[in-house]
């Protein structure tokens, strides 16, 4: 079995696909499964699920949920007694079940570290296993005001650029500059205060023998940090700009570095 957050709420028993609709309900399993194998305060649940606004009889419904979820798992064909009792709230014990989170998660650190050592092709296979993984945003509209649920997806969301900026990183250590360049321009349109895709682009750009447009894409940088933040480029992409303009052997010397 298989719970996946990292996009809507499902469950996954290898061949068929339960989708737990209320959302309430969701709520609570998100916040189990964020701290699987952790108690989960009662308090803490009901910010989750309500915020600051828990209704008059919030621990009764609470109880109705915590039964609803139980009887949902039974019907995946799990075991709906891995929702524990625990003072001072509840627990989900996963036993064998997996959470597509930690998978991730291990494919992500795995990827970073094989491209620090220099192997990035190994470091692809790794990167592109997560990417799989990814049907963001995580938790699908599930992510409420809840500190516990915001923290979960907003650190999902830098896990997610730090995937794609490591999967461009090894296309490029791996010469294949001119297949990035599309990628890089729809990540730019989704992503376009990520300074670090305008830096890639730049690169695969210059390294096609593109100058001009590489350059281009350093302006167009630059507007959209001024009018959107009232700020200047990072370092950077100053920098970069700066060593394309002087040639081809100072941008060689940096561009490693650069994209790092």
């Amino acid at each position: 079995m298989q719970f996946q957050i990292l996009g809507p709420i499902r469950v996954l028993d290898g061949r068929h696909e339960h989708v737990l609709n209320p959302r309430k309900v969701q709520a609570l399993l998100a916040a189990l499964l964020i701290k699987s194998e952790q108690v989960v305060s009662t308090d803490q649940i009901m910010m989750e699920i309500w915020y600051e606004n828990p209704p008059r009889r919030a621990i009764a419904s609470l109880h109705v949920y915590v039964s609803q979820l139980r009887k949902f798992l039974a019907g995946t064909g799990e075991d709906g007694s891995r929702v524990l009792t625990r003072a001072p709230g509840y627990q989900l014990s996963l036993g064998a079940d997996t959470v597509d989170v930690h998978e991730f998660r291990t494919l992500l650190e795995r990827g970073r570290t094989l491209l620090q050592a220099g192997r990035p092709a190994e470091a692809d296979h790794e990167l592109d296993a997560a990417r799989v993984l990814w049907r963001g945003p995580a938790l699908g509209e599930v992510a409420g005001d809840g500190p516990l649920l915001q923290g979960f997806t907003a650190w999902a969301q830098e896990a997610w650029l730090e995937c794609l900026e490591l999967h461009i990183r090894t296309q490029l250590a791996l010469g294949r500059h001119r297949s990035v360049i599309g990628k890089l321009h729809q990540l730019i349109s989704e992503y376009p205060l990520q300074e670090s895709f305008y830096l890639q682009l730049m690169l695969a750009l210059y390294r096609t023998d593109r100058q001009g447009d590489a350059l281009r894409v350093y302006h167009q940088a630059r507007n959209v940090l001024n009018t959107e933040l009232s700020v200047e480029p990072c370092r950077a992409l100053r920098d970069l700009h700066r060593t394309i303009i002087m040639g081809a052997e100072v941008v060689d010397e940096r561009t490693a570095a650069l994209a790092s």
